[in-house]
C-alpha cells in the first residue's frame, strides 16, 4: 500500500455550490424559504442528488425520504463512516444552516474522486429529511419514530403519508429506514453554529461536546379575572403578575454555574384587554443541558418555586411535560481527532456545547457522533441575514475532509487505542490499495 498526501477540499468550488443551491427558494428579502416538502424543496433535492452522482456517489432513498449518497470504501466489508445534514429551511431562513454540512459532505467525496482515492470505509453523505419541523428522517434512521402518523401531520394540515410520497418516502414502510446495527461506524457533521460564541471569542472551529437535552413544559396560571378599576390591589389574583415572578425565577436558576440555559418565550393573556386583571395566562417553558440529572434538578428547583409563587399571589399552577430529548454526548475519539486536525492546520479551536438540536443527536444513536462547527456572523441564524463567510466555510470543509481521513485510520485500530492514535495521525494522508 502507498501512501500519498496531501489531500485538499476545493474552497472556490464549495462556496459556487453553496451560491448555486441559495438559489432555490430565494425570497425578496434574501431569505431562503425552503420548507420541507415545498415545491422548493424537491426542486433542491433533485440538483443535490445531481451533485451526489457527478461527485462518484450511488444515491438511493429511504422509506423517510432520506437521501443517501454512498461512496465505496477499498474494504466494501466494512461498516461506513458518515457525514451530512439537512437541505430544507425554516420560512424565510438562511442558505448555511443544514445545507452546509451537506455540501461540504459532497466535497469531500469529490476531493477523493478528483484524486481517485478511497477510504479503508464507504463514505455515506445524508440529506436528512424534514429537520426543521420534525426531524422525521433522522428519528426513522436511529429507530425512534412515533408510529401514529397523526403526530406528523403538517401545521396546513398535510398528512405525512402525502408529505413522504413527494419526496419518495413511504410512511407504511418507515421502519425500514432504521439502519442495522453495525453498519455505521461514526457520524460526523459539519455546521454553522447558529450562535455568538466562536466569533465573540475569536476562534476558528468549535469541537462538541455533545447536543444538549431539551425538555419543554406547557405552564397554566389561573388567576380571577375582575375589574381593573374596582378591585384593590390587595384583593387580586393577577396571573400575569405570577407569570412575571415565574419569568424571573426561570432565568434566575438558568443563570447559576453551568452550561443550562432555560426560556419562556411564548405567552398568552386572557382575556387581555386593558380594563381586565389577567384571569389566565398560559406559558411555555424550554430548558437545555448537557445532562439529564442537571434538567432534573432545575425542574425540582422551579416546581419549589411555582408552589412559592402561587401561594403569595393567590393562583394556580399547573406544568405539562410537551417534549423530552435526551443529551447526546460527542465521542471522545471524534473530539480527539478534531482537535488533532484543527492542531495540524494551524486553527484555533474551542470546545463548546451544541444547544440546538440537530440530526446528529439522533445519529448517537446509533454510532459515535461528532460535531464540527464554524462560526456565525453576529450568532444569527433562522434569518435572511444568516452568514458565515467564503474563508470560514471553506476551513470548515477542509476539518471536516481531514477529521474524516483521521477517522478511516482510526476505525481500523481497537477501540483501546483509538484516542491515543488520535494524537499522533499525520494530516491529509490516505492510504491507496
Amino acid at each position: 500500500m502507498t501512501t500519498s498526501c496531501p489531500l485538499t477540499i476545493n474552497g472556490d468550488r464549495l462556496n459556487r455550490h453553496l451560491a448555486d443551491l441559495a438559489q432555490i427558494g430565494r425570497t425578496a428579502t434574501g431569505g431562503i424559504d425552503r420548507v420541507a416538502y415545498s415545491a422548493a424543496d424537491l426542486e433542491a433535492r433533485q440538483v443535490v442528488q445531481s451533485w451526489m452522482e457527478q461527485a462518484g456517489m450511488g444515491v438511493r432513498l429511504d422509506a423517510a425520504g432520506n437521501m443517501i449518497g454512498r461512496y465505496e470504501g477499498s474494504q466494501p466489508h466494512r461498516p461506513a463512516l458518515a457525514t451530512g445534514s439537512h437541505i430544507d429551511t425554516v420560512p424565510n431562513g438562511g442558505c448555511y444552516d443544514g445545507a452546509y454540512g451537506v455540501l461540504a459532505g459532497i466535497e469531500v467525496v469529490r476531493t477523493l474522486r478528483d484524486q481517485q482515492r478511497r477510504l479503508h470505509h464507504a463514505l455515506e453523505v445524508i440529506v436528512f429529511t424534514d429537520e426543521e419541523s420534525s426531524m422525521i428522517g433522522s428519528k426513522a434512521m436511529a429507530g425512534r419514530i412515533v408510529p401514529n402518523p397523526g403526530y406528523y401531520s403538517r401545521l396546513d394540515g398535510s398528512p405525512i403519508q402525502t408529505c413522504l410520497a413527494q419526496v419518495g418516502g413511504n410512511w407504511n414502510q418507515i421502519a425500514s429506514a432504521q439502519r442495522r446495527p453495525g453498519e455505521m461506524l461514526a457520524f460526523l457533521e459539519l455546521h454553522v453554529e447558529q450562535g455568538p460564541v466562536l466569533e465573540t471569542a475569536g476562534v476558528a472551529i468549535g469541537i462538541v461536546e455533545g447536543i444538549v437535552g431539551q425538555r419543554r413544559y406547557y405552564l397554566s396560571v389561573t388567576g380571577m379575572a375582575r375589574h381593573a378599576g374596582t378591585t384593590p390591589m390587595a384583593l387580586r389574583q393577577d396571573a400575569l403578575v405570577a407569570t412575571a415572578q415565574i419569568v424571573l425565577a426561570v432565568h434566575q436558576i438558568a443563570q447559576q454555574p453551568g452550561d443550562q440555559v432555560a426560556t419562556v418565550g411564548w405567552l398568552e393573556v386572557l382575556p387581555n384587554v386593558p380594563n381586565t386583571i389577567p384571569g389566565q395566562v398560559n406559558l411555555k417553558l424550554d430548558m437545555r443541558d448537557l445532562a439529564n440529572a442537571h434538567l432534573d434538578a432545575m425542574m425540582v428547583d422551579l416546581e419549589g418555586k411555582f408552589r412559592e409563587i402561587a401561594a403569595a399571589t393567590g393562583t394556580k399552577i399547573q406544568i405539562q411535560p410537551r417534549l423530552r430529548n435526551d443529551p447526546a454526548p460527542a465521542a471522545p475519539r471524534i473530539q480527539a481527532a478534531i482537535a488533532r486536525v484543527c492542531q495540524d492546520l494551524g486553527l484555533s479551536s474551542l470546545s463548546l456545547p451544541s444547544r440546538a438540536s440537530h440530526d446528529a443527536q439522533e445519529m448517537a444513536a446509533l454510532a459515535d457522533m461528532g460535531m464540527i462547527f464554524v462560526p456565525s456572523q453576529a450568532g444569527i441564524s433562522h434569518a435572511d441575514t444568516e452568514y458565515t463567510s467564503p474563508e470560514q466555510c471553506a476551513l470548515g470543509a477542509e476539518v471536516l475532509l481531514q477529521s474524516l481521513l483521521k477517522l478511516d485510520q482510526l476505525y481500523q485500530t481497537p477501540p483501546a487505542k483509538v484516542i491515543a492514535l488520535a494524537s499522533t495521525l499525520s494530516p491529509g494522508c490516505i492510504g491507496q490499495a
